[in-house]
């Protein structure tokens, strides 16, 4: 297991790879970044459909996993201190029951999305070339 937590992402696509590229830098986790695509989820105790539908978040200690909403949340804790509480308040209800539904949606039409492609919306194993 890593020493750091790390942060599973659909490499294949582009409003994903930019979104993480905008947290890298502005919220500065510490945090590994890997595309699922290069990871072996197997021994990160996660499958593919579930890191292709959602962004997942693996902890070092105990390797567990959080998804979606509860992953960005774990992103902005571990980032530069004026975000810790953005993703603290992201945890608590009633916020978070919104927080879901809307990661929900937009990872339901990323490919409608900045940098998105028709071919995200398909799964993993549909994809023609990573163009998305």
């Amino acid at each position: 297991m890593a020493s750091q937590p790390i942060l599973l992402f659909d490499g294949d696509c582009g409003f994903c790879s930019r979104t993480i590229e905008i947290a890298r830098r502005t919220i500065q986790p510490r945090a590994q970044f890997v595309p699922w695509q290069h990871a072996d989820l197997a021994a990160l105790g996660v499958t593919e459909e579930r890191a292709d539908r959602e962004v997942l978040w693996i902890s070092p200690v105990g390797g567990k996993v959080h998804g979606g909403a509860r992953a960005l949340s774990a992103v902005l804790m571990c980032g530069r201190r004026r975000w810790w509480w953005l993703g603290l308040v992201l945890r608590l209800p009633p916020v978070n029951w919104t927080a879901r539904g809307v990661y929900r949606v937009v990872a339901k039409n990323r490919h409608r999305l900045p940098g998105g492609t028709a071919s995200c919306s398909l799964p993993a194993h549909m994809r023609g070339k990573p163009d998305c």
